[in-house]
């Protein structure tokens, strides 16, 4: 759904900034909108291409964990009484 809004609101920009130059300004447009998409294009391949691949694993019986949660402790440090986050894993 991303993709699909970015690339129409791509094409609305490109569009809108086409009718709003003056024709004679218009003349060495198509090789820069050209550029543009196959520029795009390259990139994109490019960052499509270093997300890691979605792993799918078969159903099957899997070791429970032991639940962790985070507690805030309250310790004394000589001076001032202070508050830190410690992983409790029971």
């Amino acid at each position: 759904m991303k993709k699909t809004f970015v690339a129409l609101l791509a094409v609305a920009t490109i569009a809108g900034s086409l009718t709003a130059t003056p024709a004679s300004a218009q003349r060495g447009l198509g090789a820069a909108i050209a550029g543009g998409i196959i520029g795009g294009a390259i990139v994109g391949g490019a960052v499509a291409a270093s997300r890691p691949a979605p792993v799918y694993v078969e159903p099957g019986y899997v070791e429970e964990v032991p639940p962790c949660r985070w507690v805030r402790q309250r310790y004394w440090d000589g001076y001032d009484w202070h508050f830190r986050r410690i992983q409790v894993c029971d």
